[in-house]
C-alpha cells in the first residue's frame, strides 16, 4: 500500500510544472498572499515630506512576455516583469520606475523612498511589483538591467503547426 502511495505522488510531481500558471503573462495578484508579500503600485510621494532616495532591493525577477500568435507576429508582443523583494523597514515604499531601451536591452531603474528622520521598525516587508516594459518585443534574445543587475530572456518564435 505504502508503495502505491509513493508511485501516485511521484507521477503528480513528475507532471508538476516548473514554471506555474502565476508565472505567465497577465497572471496577477492582487492584495497579499499568505507568505505575507504585498502587491505594490507606485503612488505619489506625500508633499511636504522630505525623503531620502535609492535604488530598490528586490530578491527575484520574472520575466513574462506573452505569447507569439499568427495575429501579433509582426508587431510584436508586451513584455512584464514579476519583481519580487522586501522593503527594509516599515517606512520605505517604492518611488519609481524609469526605463530607457536600446534595441534589444532594456535598461531599468526601479528606485525606493524613505522619509528623511523618520523612525521606523526595523522589519522586512515582502512585496511583489509588476512592470510592463515599453514597447512590443518581437521574437529574439533580449536583457533587461534592473538597477545593476541583468536578466536575458528570448521571446520565442510563432510555433509551426501542422495543417
Amino acid at each position: 500500500m505504502l508503495l502505491l502511495a509513493c508511485l501516485f505522488l511521484s507521477g503528480c510531481l513528475a507532471f508538476s510544472p516548473i514554471r506555474g500558471e502565476k508565472d505567465e503573462f497577465g497572471h496577477r495578484i492582487d492584495g497579499s498572499t499568505e507568505d505575507g508579500r504585498q502587491t505594490i503600485v507606485i503612488s505619489p510621494p506625500d508633499e511636504g515630506t522630505n525623503y531620502r532616495f535609492f535604488a530598490a532591493s528586490y530578491e527575484s525577477v520574472v520575466i513574462r512576455p506573452a505569447l507569439v500568435m499568427a495575429e501579433n507576429v509582426g508587431d510584436g508582443v508586451p513584455v512584464e516583469v514579476l519583481i519580487k523583494g522586501s522593503f527594509p523597514d516599515s517606512c520605505s515604499e517604492l518611488h519609481g520606475v524609469e526605463q530607457q531601451r536600446a534595441g534589444n536591452l532594456f535598461l531599468v531603474t526601479l528606485t525606493m523612498r524613505r522619509p528623511e528622520g523618520a523612525v521606523c521598525a526595523s522589519v522586512l516587508r515582502p512585496y511583489r511589483f509588476y512592470l510592463g516594459l515599453d514597447g512590443l518585443s518581437k521574437p529574439g534574445s533580449y536583457s533587461m538591467k534592473l538597477n545593476d543587475e541583468t536578466h536575458t530572456f528570448v521571446i520565442q518564435p510563432l510555433a509551426e503547426t501542422d495543417s
